[in-house]
C-alpha cells in the first residue's frame, strides 16, 4: 500500500507540490487565512454578545423612561438622586458607602 502511494506520489510530484503550495498559501498568506477567519469568528461572538447585552440595556431604559414620565413620586426621586435637586429649607447629605 505504502509503496503504491509512494509511486503515485513520485509519478505525479509536480501536481502535488503545486497543490501543497496552493493549501499553505490559502491556509496562512492568503487575505482570508485561517488566522483571520478565526480572529473574525472570536470578534463576532463578542458583537453578538455585546448586541444581547444592549438589547436587554434599552429595555430597561425604556421600561424606567416609561415609569418617569408616568410616576411624578419616581421622576422626583430620580431629580433627587442623580441630580442633587433638593427642596426650598432642606438639607441634603450624600453618604458614600465604601
Amino acid at each position: 500500500m505504502k509503496t503504491r502511494l509512494l509511486d503515485i506520489i513520485k509519478k505525479y510530484r509536480i501536481v502535488f507540490g503545486i497543490l501543497l503550495f496552493f493549501l499553505i498559501w490559502i491556509l496562512f498568506f492568503d487575505e482570508y487565512n485561517l488566522f483571520r477567519i478565526r480572529k473574525d469568528n472570536k470578534k463576532l461572538q463578542q458583537l453578538k454578545e455585546e448586541k444581547i447585552y444592549l438589547e436587554k440595556k434599552i429595555k430597561e431604559d425604556r421600561l424606567h423612561l416609561q415609569k418617569l414620565q408616568t410616576d411624578s413620586q419616581a421622576l422626583e426621586r430620580f431629580a433627587r438622586e442623580e441630580y442633587l435637586l433638593k427642596k426650598e429649607n432642606e438639607e441634603v447629605y450624600i453618604i458614600i458607602e465604601e
